[in-house]
């Protein structure tokens, strides 16, 4: 198994990409061990000494290293551990596990598919280009829930990119988004 590597706009997020599916159609963000548990493979990582935090994506995945540790070291071990888990077969993500709801009202529903519309076709191609993700939580209000994943999460304009980028796309294009916040 040959495992790419990709550089991120977060220099302490690098991207593996191991050509084939890692979780398809989802994503899951993982930013601390303990949140790792419902995935062997995030756990796994998380024992490496070095890993800050862990995003799963949909054929790739994005690992943040803490300050203290390098590339240099960290990088290898990173790609023998997925290359090790990817070959034997083991499982992503623990079986029966669930991932987060979205808080949306069900009167918004034609909205709401804009929204995905847009966020699928022309925002989450680019983000995942960079190692990263953004899901959507909800829409109440105009008001539309994101979270950032993955090298995203850390990245220092992630905060620009939210509120300038997406949030002016998504006003321009459907007229009831009055604003765009960050999802806990």
């Amino acid at each position: 198994m040959f495992i790419e590597t990709e550089g991120t706009p977060n220099p302490a997020t690098l991207k593996f990409l191991p050509g084939r599916e890692i979780l398809g159609d989802k994503t899951a963000d993982f930013a601390d061990a303990d949140a790792a548990l419902i995935s062997p493979l995030a756990e796994a990582l998380f024992g490496l000494p070095g890993v800050a935090r862990v995003f799963l994506g949909g054929d790739f995945v994005s690992v943040t290293k803490t300050p203290e540790a390098e590339w240099p070291a960290l990088k290898p071990q990173v790609l023998g551990l997925l290359m090790d888990h990817l070959v034997s077969d083991r499982p992503i993500l623990r079986e029966n596990v669930t991932l987060a709801a979205e808080d949306v009202d069900p009167a918004d529903a034609e909205i709401v598919a804009q929204i995905k519309e847009l966020l699928d076709t022309r925002i989450r191609p680019a983000v995942a280009g960079d190692g990263g993700d953004i899901i959507f939580r909800g829409y109440r209000d105009g008001v539309v829930s994101l979270k950032m994943q993955g090298s995203c999460a850390g990245c220092p304009s992630s905060t620009a990119t939210l509120k300038h980028g997406i949030e002016n796309m998504l006003k321009h294009y459907i007229p009831e988004v009055v604003s765009v916040t960050q999802a806990a």
